[in-house]
């Protein structure tokens, strides 16, 4: 941070005092009334007067906001051509404050605590927890009455589609963070892929449909040199400790969740405590004993995973896309996973994504000027907006060829770069991070090369085909509930993350699973499905 702080504060009491406990306090003493009748009114601010309803420039006299994001490290964003077109078009600028996306959820906790709020958070991923808490102590604004009188686009796509409203109104009845509305969304994870170049060495032409012909496959890459160095250097599955691989092995068990799940008939499911759940470590850790699973999945990072994959060593892996870990440009020659089965089920469980994730943008207590601030991002959630924010300015990735079907095509790639997402990780924000915004089929009209049309039809058969479903619901639990949640979860989440390690590396054996379902109910387990089967209800009715 510059010495000059970008956040500005709202409280002089909180600016002289700056710490944790008095930030606390105050947000107490102010809870009862922003979380209604102040915390509107602070969202109507004097500055309205200069903002314009429609057209732009969206204020009459420039103003600068302050913003903070993650920065995923390939272009600073106020060198960014998107915020600088949309600086002209606006007559609104920035000063950003931008952690790296791997620390971001640590510093954004840190700018909480210390109440100096920027006046904007732009693709930050607030959680559900985060939307109560903050919103109920009048941090975050309350958008709906912004929405309703500046942000017609949004409000359009609201009107037309009232579950956005419905899965983004927290149970106070405010709103206080905007989606990312994905009507193109299929990956509720990124996919697992296989090594082509492995099944090619190997002459395989089917891929594993079931957790034993998975095991099989797995074992010709660890034993027949496929990436032909004569080495016995190949990971047959990799990871980084299952957290990218869980979702799609745990389907094999029919669990269509990592955590808390509904099944069909509506009943609320924790994934942790389920038979299936003993089942899939039962198979990982046969995985580990037999060499089948990377020793280091425990003890590396994401980089250090790829560093393996650019290496040639891996055969299958989690990823946006392969070319990712392999390195170079797109190929359709590393298949998508196909979900496996175990004998326990008829088919597999796959999960889709729900079209929309929350917690993209929000309006803090500090800024001057929520008015333009809705107004602005309200430009996100029109066809030209999105696609500013997703492909940077017309002329620099892509030009127009037709304006009525919004036809496209791209231009030439700048030579040193070696893939499109690359180049458009310097253009814009909206590049890896959960941005707000409308992604819609348009976007991508006429764009379709032969690789991503490969990728639908992957889609089609190996996700779509399979009759998938979102686990869980967006929904918010109250503040009452938020609190026990985090209180019960506080030391459990560690011990399940710790017994997880343990099961699968044989630390602990699978004889201890009762041992371990004792602790977990001990640690208030059952009651975390009781809050959170109430939590689904309440919204199935609303």
């Amino acid at each position: 941070m510059t010495n000059q702080s970008p956040f500005r504060f709202r409280s002089t009491f909180m600016r002289k005092t700056g710490t944790v406990a008095l930030s606390l306090v105050l947000g107490t003493t102010l809870l009862a009334g922003c979380s209604g009748g102040k915390a509107e009114e602070a969202a109507k601010s004097n500055s309205a007067e200069n903002v314009s309803k429609e057209g732009f420039p969206i204020v009459k006299e420039k103003i600068t906001l302050s913003m903070m994001g993650p920065d995923v490290g390939l272009q600073n964003w106020k060198d960014m051509p998107a915020f600088q077109e949309m600086e002209k078009l606006t007559n609104v600028s920035f000063t950003f404050e931008n952690p790296p996306l791997d620390s971001f959820e640590t510093k954004k906790n840190l700018v909480f605590a210390s109440g100096e709020y920027p006046d904007i958070f732009y693709a930050s991923s607030l959680t559900q927890a985060d939307e109560v808490n903050y919103g109920n102590q009048g941090i975050l604004l309350p958008l709906e009455g912004l929405i309703d009188n500046y942000a017609p686009n949004l409000k359009k796509l609201m009107d037309e589609d009232p579950s956005i409203r419905k899965s983004i109104t927290t149970p106070d009845g405010h709103i206080y963070s905007l989606p990312v509305i994905n009507q193109q969304s299929i990956w509720y994870r990124s996919p697992m892929w296989y090594n082509g170049d492995f099944l090619e060495a190997l002459k395989v032409k089917d891929l594993p449909t079931t957790t034993e012909g998975l095991y099989d496959l797995l074992i010709r890459f660890r034993d027949e040199d496929p990436n032909g160095n004569g080495k016995k250097d190949e990971i047959p599955l990799a990871s980084v400790k299952l957290d990218d691989i869980r979702s799609w092995l745990l389907g094999a068990w029919g669990i269509y969740g990592e955590d808390i799940y509904n099944d069909a008939d509506g009943k609320v499911h924790f994934a942790r405590t389920e038979e299936g759940y003993r089942e899939f470590l039962t198979y990982m850790n046969r995985l580990w004993n037999e060499n089948l699973l990377d020793h280091e999945t425990f003890s590396q990072t994401p980089d250090q995973k790829k560093a393996k994959g650019a290496n040639n060593q891996l055969g299958l892996f989690q990823d946006w896309h392969a070319y990712f870990t392999h390195g170079g440009k797109p190929t359709t020659k590393d298949p998508m996973f196909v979900p496996v089965k175990s004998d326990a089920v008829d088919k597999p469980a796959v999960a889709i994504h729900p079209g929309l994730s929350t917690g993209s943008f929000a309006i803090t207590e500090s800024n001057p000027s929520p008015e333009a601030s809705m107004r602005w991002v309200d430009y996100m959630y029109s066809y030209e907006g999105a696609m500013l924010f997703d492909k940077g300015p017309e002329g620099l990735m892509y030009e127009t060829v037709n304006e009525k079907d919004h036809t496209k095509k791209w231009k030439e790639l700048p030579s040193q770069y070696n893939s499109r997402e690359d180049y458009r990780g310097t253009l814009t924000p909206n590049y890896g991070t959960p941005a707000p915004t409308l992604l819609s089929p348009d976007l991508q009209k006429g764009l379709k090369e032969e690789f991503d049309t490969w990728v639908d039809k992957q889609n089609d058969e190996k996700i779509l085909a399979y009759d998938p479903q979102p686990p869980f619901p967006i929904l918010y639990l109250t503040q009452e509930e938020q609190a026990e949640i985090s209180s019960l979860r506080a030391d459990m989440d560690t011990y399940i993350e710790q017994m997880e390690a343990k099961f699968v590396t044989g630390q602990e054996p699978l004889t201890s699973w009762d041992t371990y379902l004792a602790t977990i109910k001990q640690m208030g387990g059952d009651r975390i499905i009781e809050i959170y089967q109430v939590a689904y209800d309440r919204w199935k009715s609303s």
